[in-house]
């Protein structure tokens, strides 16, 4: 009966920040400012995974769904740097360019 309890707050926690996480990916312009919303996924999957292992206790499933969750939690922040850096020097052409200057208001 707890278990179910837990289990349920833990899905619906996870499956609703997963949702916010697309909502603000597809809301948001630019490559830079969807970024902000694809770190947290990362901790709605582990949610899940979480959710899974309480279920269905400690077997070849829930450890999958742990190492899956884990997996996304230490990744995450590798491919939010990795896509950053793609975008930026899609931007500028180079890594290491210049911003271009905007005019100033008089």
């Amino acid at each position: 009966m707890v278990g179910d309890v837990i289990v349920a707050v833990l899905l619906i926690v996870g499956v609703t920040l997963e949702l916010f996480c697309v909502l603000g990916v597809v809301v948001m312009r630019g490559a830079m400012a969807r970024l902000h919303y694809v770190s947290p996924a990362s901790v709605g999957a582990l949610l899940i995974g979480v959710a899974i292992a309480v279920r269905e206790g400690f077997s070849l499933i829930a450890n999958k769904a742990l190492l899956i969750g884990v997996f996304f939690v230490l990744t995450a922040p590798v491919l939010a740097h990795v896509t950053a850096r793609a975008a930026r020097m899609r931007e500028r052409g180079e890594l290491d360019s210049p911003a271009p200057e905007e005019p100033q208001a008089r």
